[in-house]
């Protein structure tokens, strides 16, 4: 489970920012939205809002960047525009096999490559007080290195920099290192990113082909997400009517057009009145894209993986991100999570959903771009539990807000002058 994300001149993000789902306990409020193991307590999810294009999806893109450079896959990092610097910084703290792990590296996007690398374990006794003890430390930029296999540190400041250092050296022959690449690997390979604009079936394809346990469950999600819809499978093709022409139709969404695919989309039927039809030719927007969604809520519910979602609530009602919201918040969720960004203020809603340190915002102004939580906001500035958040949010005192001008785009459009309106009055 993630429970830091950090970044600095990444994307939208100049200065440092950070995003936290460390649950403060002195709050009793809805402690089943919390995960609580070996006392560290971490959030099952948190929504990100904020207008558009201010740095909510940059968020999402720091969290696929740290899971691509892990998995040694292509990052597509880059630096702020803005800034001088060509040095990227992001850093991931998290939960893995039941302890607390931190893991920072910066990348030079000019020189292509990692001048920084630390990985350190998180250790709390019986006072809540928390020590760091270092595995692992490779900084170049001040010839300082780190690793408890004492063999390694000889080796870190000639090896190259062209990637992470347990992608470039045999890390078999040296014990810490080696857990050291299983423990980020397999923290990376529990994550899922999804844009909700442009989410792939096969996911789900790939479940339903599979008979078993967690089809039958995707079926059930879809099924109970009220649809007016009796069943959802994956059929024969001579259970499906419809007319030849029909078939050779190509979907609305750009994203479910892919030819060689085309055919096993086809086979995702959904059923009306007794009807099997093809999802992908007669079902809604929003339904598939609950279709699409489903398999990945119910796998990262039933192993424990990390969801990150941008766009939860494009093209679904409210209500289901409301239920989807809750099935991670649940007491029944052990150690999944849920991070989205998100437009929808229904979900903005303290007083039955969330805790007060699971609503962060994204806000920019001409000075820079700022991530911070509801939480920041304290009783004195009156914002309590209790609080009518959504109403706070409407007129602003929370920040994060567009101020939209439209009323000048249509005097422009209608051929009115400012300043005629302004002589009227």
């Amino acid at each position: 489970m993630i429970i830091e994300i950090r970044a600095k001149n990444c994307y939208a993000f100049e200065e440092e920012i950070a995003l936290s789902m460390k649950a403060d306990l002195r709050n009793k409020k809805f402690v089943s939205n919390v995960h609580r193991e070996k006392n560290f307590n971490v959030l099952k999810t948190v929504g990100v809002y904020g207008p558009n294009n201010v740095g909510k999806t940059c968020l999402v893109k720091c969290i696929r960047a740290i899971k691509n450079i892990l998995l040694n896959k292509k990052s597509g990092l880059v630096p702020n525009i803005f800034s001088d610097s060509t040095v990227c910084e992001l850093g991931v703290t998290f939960m893995e096999l039941g302890r607390k792990f931190a893991y920072d590296f910066k990348y030079d996007d000019k020189k292509e490559e990692y001048i920084y690398e630390s990985f350190v374990e998180i250790m709390k006794d019986q006072y809540n007080n928390e020590k760091e003890v270092c595995w692992f430390k490779k900084d170049t930029i001040n010839d300082a290195f780190e690793c408890m296999d004492e063999d390694v540190v000889a080796t870190m400041s000639v090896v190259a920099k062209n990637n992470l250092l347990y992608h470039l050296i045999d890390t078999s022959k040296f014990e810490t290192l080696d857990e050291m690449k299983k423990i980020l690997r397999r923290f990376a390979e529990k994550i899922d990113i999804i844009n909700m604009n442009n989410i792939p079936i096969e996911h789900t394809i790939e479940l339903m082909k599979n008979k078993g346990n967690l089809q039958e469950k995707v079926v059930e999600f879809i099924r109970n997400a009220d649809l007016y819809m009796d069943n959802f499978e994956y059929a024969e093709m001579d259970k499906i009517r419809i007319k030849a022409e029909k078939a050779s139709e190509k979907p609305e969404e750009e994203v479910l057009d892919i030819p060689e695919k085309l055919m096993e989309q086809m086979r995702l039927v959904s059923t009306y009145k007794g009807h099997h039809v093809p999802s992908i030719l007669f079902d809604s927007t929003g339904t598939k894209k609950i279709a699409a969604l489903a398999s990945y809520v119910i796998e990262g519910i039933e192993q424990g993986r990390v969801l990150v979602i941008d766009e939860l609530d494009s093209s679904i009602h409210f209500k289901l991100t409301r239920a989807i919201v809750a099935m991670f918040n649940n007491e029944l969720n052990t150690n999944a999570q849920m991070i989205f960004t998100v437009h929808d203020i229904n979900l903005m809603d303290c007083k039955r959903m969330f805790r007060k340190e699971q609503i962060w915002f994204v806000h920019k102004d001409n000075d820079g771009v700022y991530v911070y939580s509801l939480a920041d906001f304290t009783a004195q500035m009156g914002v309590r539990d209790t609080t009518d958040v959504m109403e706070k949010y409407r007129k602003g005192a929370l920040g994060a807000l567009p101020d939209p001008e439209l009323i000048n785009s249509l005097l422009s459009i209608k051929g009115y002058e400012k300043e005629a309106i302004a002589d009227d009055k």
